[in-house]
């Protein structure tokens, strides 16, 4: 079978690397670059609950590098923005790695949600205007449904 991934870090790089090579559009050299950015923030260790928060700050600063967007755009930065600063809340009350997941995935739910009545003005989705309107945005619902997936893993690996 496959050898046992040594770190976060390396877990987070084959996932970037995965992503770039195989999801086309916009949707690939995001994610690529945010589990980029996130992988080089999780360092080597074992991930305390502000090292879980310092991974989505990469996951963020990756997405803004290459996408530009800031909040209110509709796009994915609508959810990873509040994910961050739920996260760094949790990390910074002392919560432990799934507590800090479980409380960024919550906010990226809600995030994702906001963008409903938001006029897409950035990336591919603002070529529909005022179409836009009415429609969830799917990277801020995808970052959601990542992060969710995050806070599974780390419950079933706590589990073990």
């Amino acid at each position: 079978g496959q050898a046992q991934p040594a770190s976060v870090a390396e877990v987070l790089k084959t996932v970037a690397k995965t992503l770039m090579s195989t999801v086309g559009g916009a949707a690939g050299p995001l994610y690529g670059t945010a589990f980029l950015r996130a992988s080089k923030a999780a360092g080597d260790g074992e991930l305390d609950g502000v090292g879980v928060a310092a991974v989505i700050a990469g996951a963020l600063d990756g997405i803004q590098a290459r996408g530009k967007a800031t909040t209110g755009e509709k796009t994915m930065v609508d959810a990873w923005t509040p994910a961050l600063e739920a996260a760094r809340a949790a990390a910074e009350s002392g919560s432990d790695p799934a507590a800090v997941l479980e409380a960024a995935a919550t906010a990226a739910e809600s995030g994702a949600a906001a963008t409903e009545p938001m006029r897409a003005t950035k990336g591919r989705a603002s070529y529909l205007g005022e179409r836009s309107i009415g429609h969830l945005d799917p990277g801020a619902v995808s970052t959601s449904l990542i992060l969710r997936a995050a806070v599974r893993a780390a419950g079933e690996a706590g589990a073990a």
